[in-house]
């Protein structure tokens, strides 16, 4: 695992290194160079270097290896599964030698038996995250991309669903600062969406000051990485990673058993018939909504952003954490029309859906008082409340997962991206 780092004018990297003398525990090469793209590019943990004129050196007890620019050479080859021995990346001083193909050939004879050691590090799920903690995470890459001048964002995912965050009580602010759908200041064209998956959180990763030219040319989109200490941190009640000077990242094969761990409970939870509800729903949401389809199946709200038609009906499991406007009293137009827009969420994406005239009339039971429609807000919105009705100053608010009716369409006759809205219909508040 590479941390990088500049020292004086010279990149620097460190890579362990294993071989059948001494597969426990290694020994740490560190590699000086002038920029980045002479630095050794690791493709996968598990492939071969082949390394010259490298000095070994002694600290705490420890022997290491120190790659000097001036003489020493290093060459990249594919391992475990290579079938050719020619290497991807050289350095400049690399000579090649008639007895490198016996070695490589020796090498990758050995892996195939041998499992590379996670020694004590532990890979939690994205289900397991924590805020302001650090964490170790083995995700797949789906996305990289520039969301403003000089700022990238990593999208990793690994099938589990984030834990839901505890969100403000203040709601009176939706006009003038509405609740974020994304932390990308944009989002993202549906073309890139439908290339992600559609069930577990895509978390958005930043990085920290002074780091992304050094990670970015190590991240690419498909490949499966190991990220030892990643901060997790909440922006805008969304999740949000953050890679630092002391995040170490590994490529990772997709034969690593951990990955295939990670996959086959994916896949296993896909097989269930209620897999695409949220984990924390289980084992089933609450009953504040009802909805006149209980045989249609569940759907996630990335289904529904990236659904091929523009008219469509779906039913899924969701939380309210916004509502525009943000008093029942406000709930009707002049003409006595209900018109309200709720912000929901899952897992994997947050919406605008609206509850528009007959819709709304069915949603809230008719047209109740005030504080009747207040008080069925209240439980959406997972607002405290004391026994005179009044709402707790500050108190963090968890809102109910419950199920919805929705339907997408679109008020011009041709789509463009943006132009697509969401009403919810055939869904009620029970008392």
């Amino acid at each position: 695992m590479p941390p990088l780092q500049h020292l004086a004018s010279d990149c620097f990297c460190t890579l362990k290194i294993i071989d059948e003398s001494r597969p426990k525990p290694g020994i740490s090469v560190n590699f000086f160079a002038e920029s980045m793209e002479m630095l050794p590019h690791v493709a996968s943990a598990g492939d071969i270097i082949q390394l010259s004129h490298v000095v070994m050196k002694t600290h705490c007890g420890e022997v290491n290896a120190v790659f000097n620019k001036r003489f020493s050479s290093f060459a990249l080859y594919e391992g475990n599964g290579g079938e050719d021995c020619l290497p991807y990346q050289v350095s400049s001083k690399f000579r090649p030698r008639d007895l490198d193909k016996t070695f490589i050939k020796g090498l990758r004879k050995w892996l195939v038996d041998f499992q590379l050691d996670e020694g004590l590090t532990k890979f939690l799920f994205l289900r397991e995250i924590k805020q302001e903690e650090r964490v170790n995470l083995l995700c797949k890459i789906v996305h990289i991309c520039e969301v403003a001048k000089d700022e990238w964002m990593a999208f990793l995912w690994d099938g589990t669903d984030a834990p839901p965050i505890s969100l403000p009580t203040k709601l009176d602010d939706e006009l003038n600062n509405p609740v974020p759908l994304q932390l990308e200041p944009v989002p993202l064209p549906r073309d890139v969406l439908r290339t992600f998956p559609t069930v577990g959180t895509v978390l958005r990763v930043i990085f920290d000051q002074g780091m992304q030219k050094h990670l970015l040319r190590f991240l690419h989109s498909g490949k499966w990485v190991k990220f030892v200490n990643v901060l997790c941190e909440v922006h805008s009640g969304l999740w949000r990673g953050v890679l630092t000077p002391f995040t170490k990242l590994q490529y990772t094969p997709n034969e690593d058993h951990l990955v295939s761990a990670w996959q086959r409970l994916y896949n296993e939870r896909l097989s269930l018939k209620w897999g695409r509800i949220p984990y924390s729903s289980f084992p089933w949401p609450s009953n504040i909504t009802v909805v006149d389809y209980d045989d249609v199946p569940f759907v996630t709200l990335m289904d529904v952003l990236t659904y091929s038609k523009v008219t469509a009906k779906f039913k899924c499991v969701a939380r309210v954490v916004a509502a525009f406007p943000w008093q029942a009293e406000d709930f009707l137009s002049p003409l006595g029309t209900y018109r309200v827009r709720l912000t929901l969420e899952d897992p994997t994406a947050r919406i605008h859906a609206l509850l528009y005239g007959e819709d709304g009339e069915k949603f809230f039971g008719g047209y109740p008082s005030v504080d009747a429609l207040t008080q069925k807000l209240n439980k959406l919105l997972g607002l405290t409340v004391i026994d005179n009705g009044k709402q707790i100053n500050n108190a963090p608010r968890n809102p109910p997962w419950v199920q919805f009716c929705l339907k997408s369409y679109c008020l011009s006759k041709t789509e463009v991206w943006g132009s697509r809205q969401y009403k919810i219909f055939d869904t009620k508040v029970v008392e």
